[in-house]
């Protein structure tokens, strides 16, 4: 049955998922994991989430979807950006291969793509940027990863015309966990919010569709959705702009 049209029809996001071991009840076995907030958040802001697991990686799936979230997680793995690992880098290189795939075929089709604390550094990297691997060997000072399981607060201002200042204002601030950062940029993107210390807190696509990479951690504030709310605008738009135009070929039933 088409859904076009319909007002109850609600964005269908793709969210990237761990796998690993996991325990539920009397059970232990690899799992496909996800925080429970950044479901929530969606909910909370209209859309429908869709887990994808980094197995059996279909690139194709964009297709039908009106957004995708590439969520928060473990270190990229340096290799994926000519790089040797810090003795503290942590990766899992099957997700990367999967968060790589599934961010370049949302770039191509113009899905909005919405990349959050590690999926903001899959961005830079899948766009040909590099990391800095371990944040207190250029910056001793910061304070990004308080503890082990404990999130921090980040302060940052952003860039005139930016979604980040249509969305949060010229100021905002959000909790962050993260030892790892933007190093240099991609051809590509622009920086669109930063912290005093010159974080890269925001990146955005220069052109082609809605594309947000963010380095703190939105999904952790479920009082402030702005960010939340707008990607799921930006999908509701996407997905009309695809069904009502001639040439669509993709219809969503």
């Amino acid at each position: 049955m088409s859904l076009n049209g319909s007002d109850s029809y609600r964005p269908r996001i793709g969210l990237t998922t761990y796998f690993q071991k996991a325990s539920w009840g009397v059970w232990t076995a690899d799992a496909a994991v996800l925080p429970g907030t950044y479901v929530q958040a969606v909910v909370a802001a209209g859309g429908t989430p869709v887990l994808l697991p980094p197995v059996g990686t279909d690139p194709s799936i964009v297709e039908v979807l009106d957004g995708l979230i590439i969520s928060g997680g473990s270190d990229v793995d340096p290799e994926q950006y000519g790089a040797q690992p810090h003795r503290l880098t942590r990766a899992q290189p099957a997700r990367d291969v999967h968060d790589i795939a599934l961010t370049k075929a949302a770039l191509d089709a113009e899905v909005p793509l919405f990349a959050i604390c590690r999926g903001a550094q899959i961005l830079n990297v899948a766009m040909g940027g590099s990391l800095i691997q371990h944040i207190p060997d250029v910056n001793p000072e910061a304070d990004y990863q308080p503890a082990p399981g404990v999130f921090g607060n980040v302060e940052f201002t952003t860039a005139p015309g930016s979604i980040s200042r249509h969305l949060l204002g010229p100021s905002a601030s959000a909790p962050c966990y993260h030892h790892q950062a933007m190093d240099r940029i991609a051809d590509g993107l622009s920086v669109t919010a930063a912290a005093a210390d010159g974080t890269v807190e925001a990146l955005e696509t220069a052109t082609g569709g809605w594309a947000l990479g963010v380095q703190f951690h939105p999904e952790q504030n479920p009082n402030d959705l702005r960010l939340f709310n707008g990607f799921i605008e930006a999908a509701t738009n996407y997905r009309k702009n695809r069904t009502e135009s001639p040439g669509n070929v993709h219809q969503h039933v």
